[in-house]
């Protein structure tokens, strides 16, 4: 496969980039923290921004040792930027099928993990098996991730923006990317050598009297805005369509939405 095109399609520009710096570790992978006790190793791959990585840290406390990894360089760099302060973490730059750059000076991690990362990997099934690598025997694989195909929104939001996700599912596809990739984890974790594996439901689900609505609400408005030039770019949407999409799921999301139900799955497996 020409890797050129999942390349540029899981870059991250605009709104987007501010997404990953709003999630938590409770609000974000709530699973996860349940696992995470004082003094744990813990490797998160494809870390981002760090803002999830951050409160691992802060949970296995300064006893412990977290390490962010991530093959962008730039949110590496806002990573350190932001959280290299907090004692026992650090970042680096390094690539998620081999982990090896995370791995030096260390013997295995007690955890794992990573949060909507395979999504947008054209071949997990390595990625697993390189973090596979990194765990110690009796060590905890724990991922957190969608399932696109079983979005639920109420009511339906506008026929544009219906005609824009079903081309951004196209789009991702075409790139080798799996839109159900959280109903696959099972089979895939077992198939990377993982025993007593794991699925718990953890939608996230936004509804219009949280108090956080009108930041999380209008996520797929800013897909729109942020991936729809890349997706016009390889001819899967037009300008128009595009900018309609976005303006009128914006309106939707102000008087009419009453929920968005994003599917997701938090699996966990444990090396023999």
């Amino acid at each position: 496969m020409n890797n050129e095109p999942m390349t540029r399609r899981t870059e991250l520009s605009g709104k987007l980039t501010d997404v990953l710096q709003a999630r938590t570790l409770a609000l974000s992978h709530p699973i996860l923290q349940g696992m995470l006790t004082k003094g744990m190793s813990v490797l998160d791959v494809g870390c981002g921004t760090g803002a999830i990585t951050r409160g691992i840290a802060e949970a296995v406390g300064p006893e412990g040792s977290v390490v962010g990894v991530d093959q962008n360089p730039l949110l590496i760099k806002q990573a350190r930027q932001t959280h290299g302060k907090v004692a026992g973490l650090s970042f680096t730059e390094g690539d998620i099928y081999s982990l090896e750059e995370a791995m030096e000076g260390c013997s295995g991690f007690d955890i794992v993990t990573c949060s909507r990362l395979m999504v947008w990997l054209p071949d997990p099934l390595t990625a697993l098996k390189a973090m596979v690598k990194a765990i110690k025997p009796g060590g905890k694989i724990v991922i957190a991730d969608y399932n696109h195909e079983k979005i639920a929104w109420s009511p339906q939001p506008p026929a544009s923006m219906l005609a824009f996700y079903s081309a951004y599912l196209n789009w991702r596809e075409d790139a080798g990317l799996n839109n159900r990739i959280a109903d696959d984890l099972p089979d895939l974790l077992q198939q990377a050598g993982l025993a007593q594996v794991k699925a718990t439901p953890c939608h996230e689900e936004v509804r219009r009297d949280d108090p956080d609505y009108a930041q999380r609400s209008g996520l797929w408005a800013d897909t729109a805005s942020s991936r729809g030039p890349q997706m016009e770019r390889d001819g899967f949407i037009t300008r128009g369509e595009n900018e309609r999409a976005e303006r009128e799921y914006r309106q939707w999301v102000h008087s009419e939405a009453e929920s968005i139900t994003m599917y997701m799955l938090t699996v966990v497996g444990i090396k023999p």
